[in-house]
């Protein structure tokens, strides 16, 4: 009995022993597996650390590159760096040949507007398009067309059709007072009825003419004008007209925009246009220079350069 107690007990005691070998062993794994993986914790927690650090800063310095494109793009836009919208305006208004002479006279202003007197402009798109942009297009605002209630309108405001609608009201007024309203409408009604076939026929009438007219105007004041381009000649619409253009006029040609004397011969401007004085005026380099746009040549033929193009309704031959 003794001997199987004891038995008993050393197999109690083996299974305990080898229990905690097991529990040490995994304890040993767990802790060198710990171990193991703490670099790791802490490299991947200071990239992650990092990662937001970056983060931030990318915010706090995301203007710097747009601000930069923006300083890129604002270096690139000037392509008349030395000459303006607002300066050739003011030349223009003011005659002043003082300010001329500041901005280097006729060659010296050619020479900021990048043309040459006797090859003009390049003509090419890039240059085409950068003079739109710096100065703007040679063309005006059309009035909106009339519509045909207009017109209605205008018909109902004559004083005549005023009074045969006042004198149809009361014929008609009296006539069924008169009479039952099935016979008593007859002559009121009548007056009506031609009173408002007068006011159609003059509202289509004027209507016709006002739409002829406004083809009439829009093929009229296309004018062909004679640029020289890349030192060639050539003929382009009015509208096309750029500033830093040299344009060739001759006798009757209308000037197409404002602009400066280059060269020519004997030559005279109608600017009866404009300031309604029939005199011819003299125009030459050195003293009065300056051409203005609807003015026409009445002697002599010359070059000049454009400085303005700012279209007028008085273009319109």
């Amino acid at each position: 009995m003794e001997l199987m107690l004891l038995s008993d007990l050393h197999g109690s005691l083996d299974v305990s022993s080898l229990n905690k070998k097991r529990w040490r062993k995994a304890f040993a794994t767990i802790y060198c597996s710990i171990a193991f993986l703490s670099p790791f914790k802490n490299l991947l927690s200071s990239s992650t650390n990092q990662i937001h650090k970056f983060s931030k800063d990318s915010r706090k310095i995301s203007p710097e590159p747009s601000s930069r494109i923006v300083i890129d793009i604002e270096q690139q836009l000037p392509f008349f760096s030395s000459i303006d919208h607002s300066t050739l305006n003011n030349l223009v208004k003011e005659k002043s040949l003082d300010r001329l002479a500041k901005l280097g006279g006729v060659e010296g202003l050619a020479a900021s507007l990048k043309t040459d007197e006797h090859n003009g402009i390049s003509g090419d798109q890039q240059d085409i398009v950068a003079r739109y942009e710096a100065f703007g297009r040679n063309t005006y605002q059309m009035p909106p067309t009339k519509s045909f209630f207009h017109f209605v309108w205008e018909a109902f405001k004559d004083p005549t059709i005023l009074i045969l609608l006042i004198c149809a009201a009361l014929s008609l007024g009296f006539g069924i007072k008169e009479h039952d309203p099935k016979d008593g409408w007859y002559d009121g009604g009548s007056i009506f009825v031609a009173v408002f076939l007068v006011i159609a026929v003059s509202a289509i009438s004027n209507f016709r003419q006002n739409k002829q007219f406004d083809k009439l105007s829009k093929v009229s004041s296309n004018i062909p004008v004679e640029v020289v381009r890349n030192g060639r000649r050539q003929q382009i619409s009015i509208f096309e007209v750029v500033v830093g253009e040299v344009v060739c006029l001759k006798i009757g040609d209308q000037v197409p925009a404002d602009g400066l004397f280059i060269d020519g011969h004997s030559l005279q401007v109608d600017e009866s246009s404009m300031t309604g004085e029939s005199d011819h005026v003299e125009i030459d380099r050195d003293a009065n220079p300056f051409l203005f746009s609807g003015t026409k040549v009445a002697d002599g033929y010359r070059k000049m350069v454009v400085i303005s193009v700012e279209l007028i309704a008085k273009m319109v031959p």
